[in-house]
């Protein structure tokens, strides 16, 4: 028989038997707890801090100085290495063509953008800042060097960078042969050297007397003389930095060749290096621009502009509406940082706020009517018939309305079309869903506007009368920040793809033309 006080737990095997069961229920609550982190809180560290690479951008020696200035600080500000590759311009080009790498290419003059281009080579181009020919000689100007004649002469020894390789060679045989100078000037050069900094080093060792350089090389150089000598000092080379076809991350190459353009980062190291600056935007790692566009316009620009943001990094704030709307939020002090309008007319508006516009397209009123045109309305005439019900955009509030109305004077059916119109909107859009309800029997649109009605109404060409006929610029905002981003939406707004989407919608391509 068992003993009633032996079988019963003792007190410290209780105690024990509730530390094992408090620690395992602990435990689980400290599980559940991880899990449920994993599950509700994201990962941040790759989408914070996502991995970099160094980029890889070839210069022209002619611009160590700053590229190299300017590399260091933008490591040190956002952590991104940038490798940057000195030689000649030319050398440079082909190395790209061999290699396939690299983000950026800054030659020391546009000219070798063109061959970059032509090999398919480039994709943005960033203006950065201009540089002048001049005659390299020892301080004091010992040769006494005053004219192009002197460097002909029996005691001057000339060294020049070779046209094949360096910009400045290039530059100055293509100015001279137009004079018919080159030749004879080459016969008297000593030397001709792949880069313009070895040209410059070899008057600065007295291996020769003179050489052709760079304004801007009067601070690297401060023992030798830049000489301004006519017709060399009007040969002017522009710089410019583009984003390569070859780049694996065109959005980092993007934002870098914003930082070294940039007005207070890059800019000012190539000011103090003696280099006349290009008009560079603010620095902001993701700035964000303001679009105002005419509501016709959305669906021919969206889908570009939505591209545009991801490669660049950046935001564009659009704001669609009916020009008239949008005029007299601009004349009240909202001013974007570009413009695309309906018509010239309502840019014309408002163009001591914009630059010159340049024009995307061009769009056509037609008279929208129900499948089959059960009406048979063939002519602006016929929109005045008893009892037609006949929508219009607003005259005030859109360029649709504005134009609707030049149109109906032009064809002298102003009065009698009046008498039918039930509604005034500030949007082609609005009417034509009018339409599909069957609220209208007819309504004056643009041929854009129409897609959204395809297969279910029917389109009646407005001819003969030229103003029913529009065009849509764009340009860039006066008192914007961002004027070089600006205009690379404005430019990819002109490039082939967008060109495709203008057309599906039904718009005439213009392609950038500053004539309307």
């Amino acid at each position: 028989m068992s003993d009633p006080i032996a079988d019963s737990p003792s007190p410290a095997r209780n105690n024990r038997s509730r530390w094992f069961w408090g620690i395992l229920f602990i435990a689980g609550l400290i599980g559940i707890a991880v899990t449920l982190q994993s599950i509700l809180v994201p990962k941040r560290t790759a989408a914070v801090n996502p991995p970099s690479r160094t980029l890889i951008v070839h210069v022209a020696a002619s611009l160590r100085v700053p590229m190299e200035a300017i590399a260091a600080e933008y490591t040190r500000e956002t952590g991104n290495e940038v490798e940057v590759r000195l030689g000649p311009s030319q050398t440079l080009l082909a190395n790209i063509e061999l290699s396939r790498q690299g983000d950026l290419y800054l030659p020391a003059d546009d000219s070798y953008l063109a061959l970059a281009r032509s090999k398919n080579l480039t994709a943005e181009v960033i203006p950065i800042a201009t540089q002048s020919v001049r005659v390299v000689v020892q301080r004091g100007n010992p040769k006494r060097i005053a004219t192009l004649d002197d460097l002909l002469r029996p005691d001057v020894r000339l060294a020049q960078a070779n046209p094949d390789s360096a910009a400045i060679g290039k530059l100055i045989r293509t100015a001279l042969q137009k004079r018919n100078e080159w030749d004879i000037l080459a016969k008297k050069t000593i030397v001709f050297k792949p880069a313009v900094t070895e040209v410059a080093n070899d008057v600065k060792l007295g291996t020769a007397d003179a050489a052709f350089g760079w304004d801007t090389m009067s601070a690297t150089y401060p023992d030798l003389e830049m000489l301004s000598i006519p017709p060399l000092d009007t040969i002017v080379a522009s710089v410019s930095a583009t984003v390569l076809s070859t780049t694996t991350d065109a959005t980092a190459a993007l934002r870098f060749a914003r930082y070294l353009s940039a007005s207070d980062r890059g800019l000012p190291h190539f000011a103090r290096a003696g280099f006349k600056v290009a008009a560079g935007d603010k620095w902001a790692e993701m700035p964000e621009i303001a679009v105002f566009a005419g509501a016709m316009l959305r669906p021919a620009i969206e889908e570009t502009i939505t591209a545009f943001e991801s490669r660049e990094g950046v935001r564009v704030a659009r704001i669609y509406n009916g020009c008239g709307i949008l005029v007299a939020q601009m004349k009240s002090g909202k001013h974007p940082d570009a413009y695309i309008s309906c018509d010239v007319a309502f840019m014309k508006q408002v163009d001591d706020l914009f630059d010159s516009p340049r024009t995307l397209s061009r769009n056509r009123l037609v008279i929208a009517v129900q499948k089959g045109n059960p009406h048979n309305i063939q002519t602006l005439k016929d929109l005045g018939r008893k009892g037609l019900r006949v929508g219009v955009g607003h005259e005030q509030q859109c360029a649709l309305g504005a134009i609707t109305k030049q149109t109906f004077l032009a064809g002298k059916v102003y009065g009698d079309v009046s008498e039918n119109i039930v509604v005034q909107v500030p949007a082609g859009d609005m009417l034509v869903n009018q339409m599909r309800t069957g609220s209208l029997d007819a309504a004056v649109v643009y041929v854009s506007n129409m897609k959204l009605g395809a297969g279910e109404l029917d389109a009646v060409p407005i001819t003969g009368i030229p103003c029913s006929i529009v065009a849509q610029p764009a340009a860039i905002g006066r008192e914007t920040q961002f004027p070089q981003l600006s205009k690379r939406l404005i430019d990819r707004l002109l490039t082939a793809d967008s060109e495709r989407i203008f057309r599906d919608w039904g718009f005439d391509w213009v392609g950038g033309s500053n004539e309307p």
